[in-house]
């Protein structure tokens, strides 16, 4: 099983950028898949979390601009990202989170620029 993070690169403050990772292989037992981030010299922090049922849980520097779904039939999941700002810059890792073991992605670099 392999996360293909994807949908990184430079953008200017109050753009946009959409960020998707893709299953490939079968995971079984899925609890929750995640967004996590690492900027620059820091630790790496989770930002988003698709429940089982659906809904999505967000960190408070996120909530409202970044948007976290899921698409079962591309066994794909994406993080759309609003109203960018400069301390958004990271490396941004999906996670698949299951009863048997965690999946983590490969990262994807988002840099916004002032």
């Amino acid at each position: 099983v392999q996360l293909q993070a994807s949908g990184g690169g430079l953008v200017q403050a109050g753009g946009s950028q959409r960020l998707s990772c893709a299953v490939s292989g079968s995971i079984t037992g899925i609890k929750t898949m995640e967004w996590y981030r690492q900027a620059p010299g820091k630790e790496r922090e989770w930002v988003a979390s698709i429940l089982p049922n659906g809904s999505v849980n967000y960190a408070d520097s996120v909530k409202g601009r970044f948007t976290a779904s899921r698409d079962r039939a591309k066994k794909t999941m994406y993080f759309q990202m609003n109203s960018l700002e400069p301390e958004d810059t990271a490396v941004y890792y999906c996670l698949i989170n299951s009863v048997y073991k965690m999946y983590w992605g490969q990262g994807t670099q988002v840099t916004v620029s002032s």
